[in-house]
């Protein structure tokens, strides 16, 4: 499951894809139009400027705004960000590889192979997927399309 921290992150990404090129927005503005807790929200902005997705800007009329471009900031690296790994299972998973406990061969386990393949189903829409491809689909979807 999607944790709240990666979901607010992405809707962050979303609020400051859609202001992409424009003055940085402050944290505050970004959390009351998307009901995020403030705090919170300042940790993941600066997990994320930090990764190098985000750039800060300090002072009068600081805040923060998008170092990329919206087409280039991809579902994936923001989950793996945020949450860690994307895989279901420790054993599958290709950033944070970690043996099974209960599990006596790799090479034979039919549950492993079942989820290397929902791996890489997932990775596949995740890293097909970008910050503007959901600013698209929502605009879409308000359009009823």
């Amino acid at each position: 499951m999607l944790s709240k921290k990666s979901k607010y992150a992405i809707k962050a990404l979303i609020v400051l894809g859609k202001n992409y090129g424009k003055e940085p927005m402050q944290i505050l503005k970004i959390a009351e139009e998307e009901n995020i807790p403030k705090k919170f929200l300042e940790q993941i902005l600066l997990e994320m400027r930090n990764a190098g997705i985000l750039y800060s800007k300090k002072g009068a009329g600081g805040g923060y705004s998008l170092n990329k471009d919206p087409e280039d900031i991809r579902l994936s690296q923001v989950i793996r960000l945020t949450d860690g790994p994307i895989a279901l299972l420790p054993c599958v998973s290709l950033n944070f590889y970690r043996r099974c406990d209960e599990c006596k061969t790799e090479e034979t386990c039919g549950i492993r192979d079942t989820f290397v393949d929902v791996r890489n189903a997932m990775l596949q829409i995740l890293n097909d997927t970008s910050i503007a491809d959901i600013i698209k689909r929502e605009a879409n979807l308000a359009l009823g399309l």
